[in-house]
């Protein structure tokens, strides 16, 4: 039994504090946040002490791996004292502001001997998962090109509106677009080229278009941000391309389409996500942290998302922000 403590009581550490009341070989013992109100909230909601500190938690709480729900500019401090502490570390996305940082995390965690995984869920996502898998079991051939979309209105929720402040968060294109240049990065590998264009206002790069292109003659074309007016809806999306069939999530569910074959729309069971924010299925936090609750358990490397994978993504996509702020 892994026990865990979450630190962040937010919008995403409620998502996961969901999360590990349904896996069978974890626990939450304890929940950290600065401030008392959420605190006492959080504490009542789960039934676990809640402390204003990691260091008063660690001092008070015997735990396997914390799991960072903190705002970007803190993942670095957080996961570093978590390392020096001994503990395994699961840190919420993106990685880090900086390559240097994210770096940081990465030594920390090698020279504690702990392991460190960044939770980017769209590799865990049922759908985006699917597809990684018709890619590499080559089914329907070469994936030719991929469209990626992300968008919606600006994230209101987060605490003390930190979101808006671009040292802080890095953007709509740092925080929201990373899932998928991270998700291209995962589905094709290393771009050969990377091209963006975007908006830059009051909250940092809001807006990014990407090209990416691969050796193998493969493109990806991303779209994400969150400049849109108040309201609107959430949108994530994906349009596939192989040399003999498709798969596309839009408007719908995700068909798979095939000359000569009706379509097939795949069924996904789904688990209700509470605690706002713009996600209901809580499908992808699930499969993230089960897998890096398993590995951990069972003493398995991670593969499908490591620290390098994610330090990657983080390089590629502030490649992106230069290059838009260039313009």
């Amino acid at each position: 039994m892994l026990k865990v403590a979450i630190v962040g009581c937010g919008f995403m550490g409620r998502m996961h504090a969901n999360v590990y009341g349904l896996l069978e070989n974890a626990q939450l013992v304890a929940l950290v946040d600065r401030k008392a109100e959420k605190r006492e909230t959080y504490s009542k909601d789960f039934g676990v002490p809640a402390y204003e500190t990691i260091h008063e938690m660690l001092e008070n709480h015997d735990v396997d791996a914390v799991d960072i729900c903190l705002p970007t500019y803190e993942h670095k401090d957080a996961a570093i004292a978590v390392a020096h502490a001994g503990k395994h570390v699961f840190c919420e996305k993106p990685m880090a502001l900086t390559v240097d940082d994210a770096e940081a995390m990465i030594a920390a965690c090698e020279k504690a001997g702990v392991r460190l995984m960044i939770g980017h869920c769209i590799r865990f996502w049922p759908e985006y998962a699917l597809l990684k898998k018709m890619k590499d079991e080559g089914k329907y051939g070469k994936l030719l090109s991929i469209n990626l979309t992300r968008y919606g209105e600006f994230p209101f929720w987060s605490t003390d509106n930190w979101l808006a402040d671009e040292s802080k968060s890095g953007g709509g294109v740092l925080d929201m677009h990373i899932h998928d240049t991270d998700y291209a990065h995962y589905l094709l590998g290393d771009p050969k080229s990377v091209h963006a264009w975007g908006t830059v206002d009051h909250r940092g790069p809001s807006q990014a278009f990407a090209t990416l292109t691969y050796p193998d003659g493969a493109v990806a074309h991303l779209e994400g941000g969150w400049n849109l007016p108040n309201h609107t809806p959430f949108k994530m999306a994906f349009r596939a391309i192989f040399e003999r069939g498709a798969a596309i999530m839009d408007a719908g569910p995700m068909t798979i389409y095939e000359d000569g074959k009706d379509p097939v729309v795949p069924e996904f069971p789904k688990m209700e996500a509470a605690g706002g924010g713009n996600i209901s299925d809580l499908g992808g936090y699930f499969h993230e942290l089960k897998y890096f609750v398993d590995c951990i358990t069972q003493n398995r490397p991670f593969e499908i998302s490591t620290p390098e994978t994610s330090r990657k993504s983080l390089e590629t996509t502030l490649e992106e922000i230069r290059q838009i702020k260039r313009q």
